[in-house]
């Protein structure tokens, strides 16, 4: 199975349902999880997906629509059949005017431009695996490297995570826009192959809706991550390292 044969299979995906019994779907899941552009494209479905089904829940009931629809189907019940077809034909046309009524109510900002999903695609950049554009311990070179492709290269590092080992940087994408992403080595034993286990994330804060807008540092955990948020000077700052809230205090 390729990538755009997990997307074709994934489109009926719902999150939360019991889809993932479905052997295909299964499949599929594994492999946008092993593969960080599916995994983004999926991130992205289901914050859709999550959006259209609150908008669907957000529609109020008429009332008096269940006596309705019983006094209806009695007298469609002694109708003659040409005339059931045209009240059956009727139904089926407020039926899609309900769904395009709840796909209008949706937010006309885009579901996934917000902090949330920004948060959760980082968290996957670091625990699906990622390639350094650039590996140096030189905090001078990767500043440069940065500004030479045009990513956040002002950002200010909070004191207790200055003197932290720097081993490297990569540049990610986020709705158009350059992500700094900044790695660091606390000097704890890492896996084989594991070069960093400390991620700081740059961004302009105006290309990620509902961020914080506090300089004190936010903490929540994404999957097996800690992750603590603020914004200074325009930009968001996203840390993030592996295990819970001790974890990741010490450099902030």
């Amino acid at each position: 199975m390729n990538r755009d044969e997990a997307k074709i299979i994934l489109l009926p995906y719902r999150p939360g349902l019991a889809d993932e019994a479905d052997p295909q779907i299964a499949t599929a899941l594994a492999l946008a999880k092993r593969d960080p552009e599916l995994g983004s494209w999926l991130e992205e479905h289901c914050a859709r997906q999550s959006a259209l089904r609150n908008a669907f829940r957000g529609i109020a009931v008429p009332e008096g629509l269940k006596e309705q629809i019983i006094s209806e189907q009695a007298a469609k019940e002694k109708m003659p059949v040409r005339r059931r077809n045209f009240a059956f034909a009727a139904l089926a046309a407020a039926a899609v005017s309900l769904v395009l009524l709840a796909m209008l109510a949706l937010p006309t900002r885009r579901a996934d431009d917000t902090f949330t999903i920004f948060r959760s695609r980082m968290a996957g950049v670091a625990l699906r695996g990622y390639t350094m554009d650039l590996i140096t311990n030189n905090p001078a070179e990767i500043r440069s490297y940065l500004a030479r492709n045009q990513a956040p290269s002002d950002y200010v590092l909070p004191a207790p995570l200055q003197p932290v080992e720097m081993v490297g940087c990569a540049v990610q994408r986020w709705q158009g826009v350059k992500v700094s992403m900044l790695c660091f080595r606390t000097g704890k034993p890492l896996p084989p192959g594991q070069q960093s286990d400390l991620w700081l994330f740059v961004v302009d804060r105006a290309s990620v809706k509902s961020a914080p807008e506090t300089d004190l540092p936010q903490l929540a955990a994404v999957n097996r991550l800690v992750t603590a948020t603020w914004a200074r000077d325009g930009k968001i700052y996203l840390l993030e390292t592996e295990g819970n809230e001790p974890a990741i205090r010490p450099y902030l």
